[in-house]
């Protein structure tokens, strides 16, 4: 197997994983969804995802994780604001 495909295949698995758990943590209560660990899971998840959904060609997918990964980047940086 190609070596890039592996690596592609295991950041896209960690990417679902990532955005996974945000969403179970945060729909059990676990955690608030303005947390930087909710936020950081989201954007870390993403971009795992756009780096796999661009390396399959899926654009869509690469649009929608990109959207995704700037609400929680811009979440971030409102609440940082916020606490200045």
């Amino acid at each position: 197997m190609d070596e890039l495909k592996l690596l592609m295949d295991g950041i896209g698995w960690l990417g679902a994983l990532s955005l996974l758990s945000a969403y179970l943590l945060v729909s059990n209560g676990k955690i608030e969804p303005k947390t930087f660990l909710y936020q950081g899971l989201n954007i870390f998840g993403s971009f795992c995802l756009i780096a796999n959904t661009y390396y399959y060609g899926t654009m869509s997918l690469v649009f929608l994780n990109s959207v995704w990964a700037l609400i929680g980047i811009a979440v971030l940086i409102n609440k940082s604001r916020i606490k200045l």
